[in-house]
């Protein structure tokens, strides 16, 4: 372990406070916060919060769609020496309520039209005392506006941490079903910050503006931390909807120069014939990660917007740390030695990569193996998961699950994955999850979840399910209807199949690569496409 101590990370915040008081720090509609104003309600809020007890290493849970509140919570968990545990506000109470429990949460800020979640977590965990609810408090509940308000132009010294001391459980599936809190920590994350701004957006400063079009709960809060460090202004949309016009609106209106998104919200984005309406010329730096992006929406892209394209490649356990393929190695031209068709780039500033085979071995350049890491950014383990921890570490690298090879450039080329987790519209899908939760249903014995190659979402789920003796009449309408409040919208299959039996292993396991050549056979497959 390294106790040496380090800077408090929320110290991006307080650091552009004193720089830029009067710039903004966030807008989203009409309104804008200063980022003095922003660094006065977060120690407003961390007095308020130490007053009721909380302290170092108390976990907050966070369910709120993207709003000042939400941007503002993680600088508050920070200074406190508290940990972070932000949720995807679109899972559903039950999932919440796990993210609650496992991750002994004791504190929990939640926009006010998610009651539901928050009665989820209480009936759940046993170590929830304090609920601050955005928007209209319930009995037994604190105000948040209101706590901000009756201790405002107080402040306390932000807490001493050390390197690895946590800050934020980001919270990522695993094959095996339930999902494990990566813990970042704060040494870690002051590399990743630094290493972000020298790849992603280098050259970024206060006179900037970055455009939020994904929940500040994961890859898209990673990207708010290097705007503050740097004082750029994160613009909010309006809803969580994502409407095209007004996103192209607000980049022209904000002269908005980077954002961190997936695949499919840059080919939704530039599809729109409202892409040609507004002025994009300030965009510097368009981040796609999550998943690849086939080559006709990258052309496409690169048409409309210019060299403006940066890839990275990388998982919450390394904050998409592992791969970079900056502007200057895109190219619409096929034929340009620079459009490195299939890569997802070299390696991060600070990072190695290894493909290593079974024995851990590294294999030779051009072979296909496991893509694993190692370098400052790699997470400290999962949260009270040690066996979990242990498997992704092991052998001193981190390891991926995913398979690739190296070419002779050190260029990264992804060729699959070791589990059968895909990637729709840049969110991981790990089919067993859904699984379990299909199984619930009386009338489904055996189910397989699998994802398949589509061409707006990347990949989208189907579902072959064979149903109970005598369980007749079960339809796709039904199935999607047990999903719903037991299981996200963007992890359910987009279509069912219904088979009379699943091919199974000589061990009695249910063998998907059959199940995929099968569908293909009976054309169901091709059917879809």
């Amino acid at each position: 372990m390294n106790d040496a101590q380090v800077m408090n990370l929320g110290q991006l915040l307080t650091q552009t406070a004193r720089l830029f008081p009067e710039l903004p720090g966030v807008i989203q509609g009409d309104r804008q916060w200063t980022w003095r104003e922003i660094d006065a309600r977060v120690d407003a809020m961390v007095v308020a919060l130490h007053g009721l007890g909380v302290r170092s290493g108390d976990k907050i849970l966070v369910q709120s769609r993207n709003n000042l509140q939400l941007f503002e919570s993680c600088w508050v968990a920070f200074r406190l020496g508290c940990v972070w545990v932000p949720t995807n506000f679109r899972l559903t109470p039950p999932e919440v309520a796990y993210l609650g429990a496992s991750s002994h949460a004791g504190v929990m800020i939640y926009e006010s039209v998610f009651v539901d979640h928050v009665d989820a977590v209480k009936a759940a965990s046993d170590t929830l005392e304090l609920v601050i609810a955005i928007g209209a408090a319930r009995p037994g509940e604190h105000d948040y506006e209101a706590l901000i308000e009756q201790h405002e132009g107080h402040s306390i010294e932000a807490a001493t941490v050390g390197y690895e001391d946590p800050l934020w459980f980001f919270y990522t599936s695993g094959t095996t079903g339930k999902p494990k809190a990566g813990v970042l920590t704060h040494g870690q994350m002051a590399f990743v910050v630094t290493n972000h701004l020298a790849d992603l957006i280098p050259a970024t400063t206060e006179l900037d503006r970055s455009i939020a079009v994904a929940p500040l709960s994961h890859g898209a809060g990673i990207h708010a931390l290097l705007n503050v460090a740097r004082g750029a202004a994160t613009v909010l949309l309006p809803s969580e909807r994502l409407d095209p016009a007004a996103f192209w609106q607000l980049v022209e209106q904000h002269r908005v120069s980077n954002l961190f998104t997936v695949p499919t919200i840059v080919k939704i984005l530039v599809e729109d014939l409202s892409v040609d309406r507004f002025d994009h010329s300030s965009l510097r730096y368009v981040i796609y990660a999550g998943a690849p992006m086939y080559r006709a929406d990258q052309k496409l892209a690169l048409q409309k917007l210019g060299k403006v394209l940066v890839q990275y490649f990388g998982l919450g356990e390394v904050t998409g740390n592992i791969t970079v393929l900056p502007p200057a190695m895109h190219s619409a031209d096929d034929d340009d030695p620079e459009a490195n068709v299939g890569s997802c780039g070299r390696p991060r500033l600070g990072m190695e990569i290894a493909i290593l085979d079974a024995q851990l071995q590294r294999v030779a350049i051009g072979e296909v193996g496991e893509i694993c890491c190692r370098g400052p950014a790699v997470f400290a383990g999962y949260y009270d998961n040690p066996d979990a921890t242990a498997k992704a570490l092991k052998g001193g690298w981190f390891h991926t699950g995913d398979l690739g090879r190296l070419d002779a450039r050190g260029l990264l080329y992804i060729t699959g994955r070791e589990s059968d987790m895909y990637i729709s519209g840049g969110s991981n899908v790990y089919p067993r999850e859904v699984e379990e939760v299909l199984l619930t249903h009386p009338a489904i014995a055996e189910v397989a979840v699998l994802g398949v190659p589509d061409a707006k979402w990347g990949e989208i789920g189907i579902a072959v399910i064979v149903c109970r003796a005598g369980a007749a009449g079960l339809d796709e309408a039904d199935v999607l209807a047990h999903l719903e409040g037991r299981c996200a919208k963007y992890r359910w299959p987009r279509q069912v199949f219904f088979w009379d039996a699943l091919p199974k292993s000589g061990y009695g396991k249910i063998t998907k690569n059959e199940v995929r050549r099968l569908l293909a056979e009976r054309g169901e497959l091709s059917a879809m496409s």
